[in-house]
């Protein structure tokens, strides 16, 4: 070996106390990591990584008794004291550069006689030498950096909605949906409403304009921005359908009306409102189930306001009520109008929509019943409420049980008596009292329909139908 070998061990140079070892040009302390971090071998250096509790984040060594299986650290480290971490809990308010935890490191400490040097620096570069580290074991080099900062934005979007999506959906019927500000004597609210004309004719809920009846004010605010007064054509309490009529815009959307006949459970549906005030809020969901008989009132309500009910996930909140329920062919096959509010924890029942908040049961008038409603407020400035003419209760062994039969009613004329048990109507199973209601509901007068009674009996019916006077 000669002077200038730089594998030469100098006699004289000074040696570690502990090992005997001299330094290779720079010493110990020279070497950005110490010796502990550099195996004799001769191979890559060795890091030491966090180990995070897999639920709280906090480090096993500020109070855990065991070291991490997967550390690097836990491999190399000799047996004697227990080794407390570098890295303390993630600082998020911690200066940039030093990847959440804070610049200054704890003193050296010393574990089995050996000085821990360096140790301020692996905490400053864990962000940077470690993630290098990974690189180095896997792929040999670290490499250049990537940043997705650097890359291009991709290409605009330019072209159409898929046919058949919910954004396709969204921008075929989001130009028709208005939200309708609503204020009066009782109070004031708003709700949504979808354009059905286009002389602007708006279909909506009864229990959106209801307070804006005799002598309120309702105003709706269309897409654009666009605001314009709004006077209620007719309304319906029963099946909480209204008509308002808008005036003064011009070049309004119609939405196009689907049928709620033939939906099935589980097709894909897209609600569109104004939850919270939130106009043009787009959700979307499935059809959950069909028939399904709800109280708009909840359990304050009565039969009056018993609906035949398409029940959705699709988000719906309050002001969503008076919206379209759409298909993914962007036709309207319901009317927003009630969620489902679970009790309180005091007991109580939710009262309605403005009580509750989505909790993915909400439901919609089937567009069918609403169509035909709407038609005749537009024709006669009054709707037609399809009717039997019996007083109806839940039967003890299920079905709905007839009351009262009322004097020259169809109900009468088809020979059903007080006490009968109806169980079917046509192919439809009859289990309740708010089922009937539904079910005939869903009918319009003259119409035909075979009732099913508990006694094995059926009975050929001609619905009625009778004005409704608004309160």
């Amino acid at each position: 070996m000669t002077e200038n070998d730089p594998s030469a061990h100098d006699p004289a140079a000074p040696r570690h106390p502990e090992t005997g070892r001299q330094p290779a040009q720079g010493g110990w302390a020279g070497h950005p990591y110490g010796e502990q971090a550099q195996p004799e071998s001769g191979g890559a250096p060795q890091y030491s990584e966090p180990s995070y509790h897999a639920v709280t984040g906090a480090d096993p060594a500020y109070g855990g008794q065991t070291a991490n299986p997967w550390s690097a650290q836990s491999a190399q480290m000799p047996s004697g004291p227990t080794q407390q971490s570098v890295y303390p809990p993630p600082n998020p308010y911690g200066q940039p550069g030093t990847s959440g935890y804070p610049v200054a490191a704890p003193e050296p400490k010393r574990s089995g006689g050996k000085l821990l040097a360096g140790v301020a620096l692996v905490a400053l570069l864990v962000g940077g030498i470690a993630g290098g580290t990974v690189g180095y074991f896997t792929a040999g080099s670290s490499g250049p950096a990537s940043n997705a900062l650097d890359a291009p934005k991709p290409a605009q979007q330019t072209g159409n909605a898929p046919a058949g999506s919910v954004e396709a959906v969204a921008k075929k019927l989001s130009p028709s949906v208005v939200e309708l500000q609503v204020s009066g004597q009782q109070g004031a609210g708003e709700g949504s409403g979808f354009v059905i004309s286009t002389d602007g004719y708006i279909l909506t809920n009864n229990h959106v304009v209801e307070v804006g009846a005799n002598g309120g004010q309702i105003r709706a605010v269309f897409q654009d921005g666009k605001k314009a007064a709004a006077k209620i054509v007719g309304r319906d309490p029963t099946t909480d359908i209204a008509v308002v009529k808008v005036t003064g815009v011009g070049n309004l959307t119609p939405v196009e009306l689907g049928r709620s006949d033939d939906l099935r459970v589980g097709q894909s549906v897209v609600a569109i409102g104004s939850p919270f005030e939130l106009a043009g809020t787009v959700t979307s969901g499935i059809v959950s189930s069909l028939h399904r008989p709800v109280r708009a009132g909840g359990s304050s309500g009565d039969q009056t306001t018993v609906m035949d009910a398409v029940q959705t996930d699709a988000a719906i909140n309050p002001g969503n009520s008076g919206g379209p329920l759409a298909n993914m062919s962007g036709q309207v096959i319901g009317i927003n109008s009630a969620i489902y509010s679970p009790q309180s924890a005091s007991g109580g029942q939710g009262q309605g929509a403005s009580e509750g908040g989505n909790v993915g049961i909400g439901f919609a008038i089937p567009i069918d019943q609403a169509r035909r409603t709407a038609d005749t407020i537009i024709k006669t400035g009054q709707a037609v409420q399809t009717y039997i003419g019996a007083e109806v209760k839940d039967a003890p062994q299920g079905g709905a049980e007839l009351g009262a039969i009322k004097s020259g009613s169809p109900a009468e004329k088809a020979g059903l008596k007080a006490g009968d048990v109806v169980t079917k109507i046509d192919d439809r199973p009859i289990d309740s009292a708010d089922t009937l209601v539904a079910a005939v509901r869903t009918r319009a007068p003259d119409e035909k329909a075979t009732f099913t009674l508990a006694d094995g009996r059926t009975v050929e019916l001609t619905f009625g139908g009778q004005p409704v006077q608004p309160n």
